[in-house]
């Protein structure tokens, strides 16, 4: 091959801003602000758009820009774009206020777009300076990032290679994409002799007490409830007596004792005694963030970080660098995608784990570019081919796997370690020893999530293309189906190009011909379906809309499975023979891969001493064999058999009487009226079943822990038994529950009672005189409300149509007043950066539905109100309906209710008050609120009936500084 011509040699760099007028946007309006000091209003509308087409402003995240002035995307320098080419791997708020923040530069006004305009230049000199300023490695480094965006017409493509001292001339086209080749620079990592099991040495409560000590330092306050809890934290990793009969705490922390903290510390303490992993497991991705964050007091050198912590989420969650190669490899036919692997490609250099869902990629990031093909850079649908792929042992997610085997703390979330077990375990693993549940009063929902079963059409077709690839868009990436990913294992299970494992690949993917095929969603809805999978789904969709009590509603829709309508039976049968033709040869291609595996020798790698603790040499060929016919049994058992046996199981259901464990139903799923898909459901009665057999009851011990892990009905003893029959306790074999705070028992209780003073610090409202169901009366009270607060609001809504609706009724007299108004599923960016944004601010207000209920942290003045439009009562969809039938009494269903209710309200009311000097108003619009509810509240805070008015003047003269 002739060598690519070496690259010209840069010229000093220089700061070049863009010839351009700079553009801040607000609620209503825009501002220009031109060179030469000229201000120009935009209004809304088209004639902004007109203005706008040719001008390409300097701006801060053009898309919420053209959402807010109603324009069609018109082309800017998006400084987004510019700051994260910059500093990749960082985050700032996606504002002009945000930039300046992150640019340790002056804020501007938040009232004052001109003000906000001019601080945009002040940040573009800043980031050009900054890239003037690289050391010669890291400048080296953006040069060869810079090319791709350049020949793709980047509009910053020209000030960046100006401060970079980039010639004129674009690079080879065979050295064009040399930069992005990411790949090729990382460190490699490899695998480890197995670790030994784990000790059962106990942690001393004394001990506990001194390691918080410890990470909290010499000056923290004193804080006797955290002590408690971490003392209390100890029965959870004592040494279990008996098989099956794990040490089970569970723990409610009230908000201020620092349940965080409390459970490090005798965690930490276990995982050195016994060098093993305890895995800590939160519900909410912002919660798994603060407590990586947390968790630099225990390792605050970031190399033993590391080695010590690693953040484990699912496959999908992780860029993967085959996707990104192909992705580059068909750059020359793709311009348009330049920019967007450019920069993906510059964050997952400065990466810590390459996590591209809420790790350090920033959230606003992935829709600013175009949302889902850079999505498809992970591996989303599981296709992961192992070790044979070429970058196997250079794996973002294998690191992340492979650290985890050796950590001392994993830092998870509920839905992988419930999938997991589900699954029969983690990523061939021995599943854990010692697991912490934070925010456990959400296992309920993950454990319904992770052991439920769905026969969709997207379900039926997303295992089609897994079985068969693709077979319309043939440009797809990654999209090569099994026996492309498997083809050269046929041969070792077979020892020729043809045999028993070829001919059952072979008839396997014939049988998949069964299930939905490309443009299935239109043949549904045409009532013209192919093959049988199709025939029942479009029955199913037929039952649905004729029984669902609203066919004409935007939303899902649903009806029980009884009875049938005619000929859904008979569909069932056809398509459960169908499954049974698939699941038969894919029995006999996992039974043949097994013997395979078990006649190949086994290896253990050898150490490297001159690597990191996390980092070993390639492995010997037979090894990387033996783990591709592993993850391949795996991932058939998984991502094939069971589904398959899941539904097989789910359509014999439909003629015979209901399983009385399961609820199946039918469901057409929505977006915005438009059928997006049709299924058969199933969920267990009961979820926490599943869990305790397969998560509680082989583990050693569990910590089980929330602020609101208890009902508040009044009776002690009931919202205990309450909190355990949602965590599974009842289902453990030989359990016996000590009494709260007892010294007895397998399972035990604690609960810890918040410091903070909540009668002083906080007031509750029930509003007595707005309609619920009038959105112009809702509109009026959260602005009265937000008025008299001066800002610092969350409003929070049961229904997106009715955020949408009270939005756009807020906008103006909000910006009249100063104060800047943010919007989940209305504005262009995602629930944590919504919160990060709400964060950084005193004066702005955030609308959200149940993502921003749960699990926000916002210490200090930037939250001070709270305003809910409605009771949150439990939606009556049939699962529900189910659920509360089972119980044996009236009474009890009327308690079932009420209980999930209180609950919402206690995770509402716990956004408040996240400090010892916060102070904060809950406020209730919905006059039905019933009295029974008011203990979701803390003990000595009274909820009070006020009209409108007397809440706005409570709200004005409590929040007064």
């Amino acid at each position: 091959m002739t060598p690519s011509p070496p690259a010209p040699t840069p010229a000093p760099g220089r700061r070049r801003l863009p010839d351009a007028p700079v553009l801040a946007v607000g609620l209503t309006h825009g501002v220009l602000v031109w060179p030469g000091g000229e201000v120009e209003d935009l209004r809304p509308g088209p004639a902004a758009g007109r203005r706008l087409k040719n001008l390409t402003p300097i701006l801060c995240h053009r898309q919420m820009a053209a959402r807010r002035l109603k324009v069609d995307p018109f082309p800017a320098h998006d400084l987004l774009e510019l700051f994260a080419f910059v500093h990749p791997a960082r985050f700032a708020a996606p504002t002009p206020r945000g930039l300046a923040r992150a640019l340790a530069l002056p804020l501007p006004p938040d009232d004052d777009l001109g003000e906000q305009a001019l601080s945009l230049v002040e940040a573009t000199r800043t980031l050009l300076d900054s890239l003037i300023a690289l050391p010669p490695a890291a400048h080296r480094e953006a040069l060869g990032c810079l090319w791709p965006p350049a020949w793709a017409g980047w509009s910053w493509a020209g000030p960046v290679g100006a401060a970079l001292g980039a010639p004129d001339e674009v690079p080879h086209s065979s050295a064009l994409t040399r930069g992005l080749r990411i790949w090729e620079r990382l460190p490699e990592v490899g695998e480890h002799a197995p670790p030994p099991p784990p000790g059962a040495h106990p942690v001393p409560p004394e001990a506990a007490a001194d390691r918080l000590a410890d990470l909290l330092g010499p000056d923290a306050e004193s804080r006797p409830q955290q002590v408690a809890y971490a003392e209390a934290a100890c029965h959870a990793f004592a040494p279990r007596d008996r098989e099956d009969e794990p040490r089970v705490l569970l723990a409610e922390a009230g908000t201020g004792v620092g349940k965080t903290l409390g459970y490090i510390a005798p965690a930490s303490l276990w995982a050195e005694a016994n060098q093993g992993a305890v895995w800590i497991s939160t519900y909410t991705r912002n919660l798994q963030r603060q407590l990586d964050g947390e968790l630099d007091r225990l390792c605050p050198d970031p190399v033993e970080k590391a080695r010590r912590v690693v953040v484990r989420k699912g496959r999908e969650n992780y860029l993967c660098l085959l996707n990104l190669e192909e992705a580059v490899r068909r750059l020359p036919m793709s311009p348009q995608s330049a920019l967007g692997l450019t920069l993906i490609a510059r964050w997952a250099r400065a990466s810590r784990d390459g996590d591209m869902v809420a790790g350090d990629l920033p959230g606003w990031l992935i829709p600013l570019l175009g949302g889902r093909p850079l999505m498809e850079l992970a591996d989303r649908r599981g296709e992961c081919i192992h070790a044979a792929c070429p970058h196997y042992n250079r794996c973002l997610v294998e690191r992340a796997v492979r650290r985890a085997r050796r950590a001392d703390l994993v830092v998870a979330n509920h839905a992988l370690v419930l999938v997991q077990a589900a699954l029969g375990g983690l990523d061939g693993e021995a599943p854990p020893r010692r697991y912490v549940f934070d925010e456990g009063h959400h296992l309920f929902a993950a454990a319904d999530s992770a052991f439920a079963a769905h026969l969709s059409g997207q379900e039926t077709a997303e295992l089609r293309r897994w079985l068969r690839g693709a077979e319309a868009d043939t440009t797809r990436s990654r999209a090569r189906g099994l026996k492309r990913r498997a083809e050269d294992l046929m041969v070792a299970a077979d020892g020729a190009d043809h045999g028993p494992a070829a001919d059952a690949l072979a008839q396997a993917l014939a049988a998949a011909r069964v299930l939905p095929g490309p443009g299935w969603g239109a043949r549904l809805a045409g009532d013209a379906p192919d093959g049988a999978t199709e025939h029942f789904l479009t029955l199913v969709r037929r039952q649905v809309y004729a029984r669902a009590p609203n066919a004409d509603s935007p939303h899902d829709l649903e009806c029980e499975t009884t009875p049938p309508i005619p000929g859904l039976i008979a569909a069932a049968t056809e398509l459960a023979a169908g499954l049974d033709g698939l699941i038969a040869p894919l029995t006999a291609l996992v039974r043949l891969l097994r013997r395979t595996l078990a006649q190949q020798p086994g290896e253990t790698p050898r150490e490297d001493p001159g690597t990191a603790p996390w980092e070993s040499p390639r492995e010997p060929p037979e090894a990387a064999l033996r783990q591709r016919l592993e993850a391949l049994i795996r991932s058939l058992e998984r991502r094939a058999l069971m589904p398959l046996q899941a539904w097989r199981d789910m359509l014999a259901a439909l003629s015979a009487p209901q399983p009385a464990r399961f609820v199946d139903w039918m469901a057409v799923n929505r977006l915005e009226g438009r059928d997006i898909d049709v299924g058969l459901h199933r969920h267990w009665l009961d979820p926490t079943e599943p869990l305790a057999r397969e998560v509680l009851t082989p583990a050693h011990g569990v910590l089980i822990t929330s602020a609101t892990l208890r009902d508040g009905s009044g009776d002690p003893q009931a919202d205990w038994a309450a909190a355990e029959a949602r965590t599974g306790i009842p289902h453990l074999p030989a359990a016996v529950t000590g009494a709260p705070d007892g010294p007895t028992g397998t399972v035990r209780r604690a609960a810890l009672a918040s410091p903070f003073d909540y009668p002083e610090r906080t007031r509750v409202i029930v509003v007595t005189d707005v309609r619920k169901d009038d959105l112009d009366q809702v509109a009026a009270a959260y602005r009265a409300l937000f008025l008299a607060a001066d800002g610092g609001g969350l409003g929070l809504f049961t229904a997106i149509s009715r955020l949408r609706g009270v939005h756009a009724r807020l906008t103006a007299p909000l910006e009249a007043a100063g104060l800047t108004l943010y919007a989940q599923h209305v504005d262009a960016l995602d629930p944590a950066t919504l919160v990060d944004i709400f964060r950084a601010e005193e004066r702005a207000c955030l609308l959200g539905t149940d993502a921003l209920r749960d699990g926000v942290d916002v210490p200090g003045n930037a939250l001070r109100l709270v305003v809910f439009d409605r009771v949150p009562w439990p939606r009556p969809d049939i699962l529900h309906k189910a659920r509360r039938a089972a119980l044996p009494e009236a009474a009890q269903r009327r308690a079932h209710d009420d209980m999930i209710t209180r609950l919402r309200l206690k995770q509402a009311f716990g956004r408040l008050i996240r400090r010892h000097d916060d102070r904060g108003v809950f406020v209730l619009l919905d006059p039905m609120m019933p009295s029974r509810l008011f203990g979701a509240f803390p003990e000595g805070v009274t909820p009070e009936r006020l009209s409108l008015a007397e809440a706005t003047r409570l709200t004005s003269d409590f929040l007064a500084p």
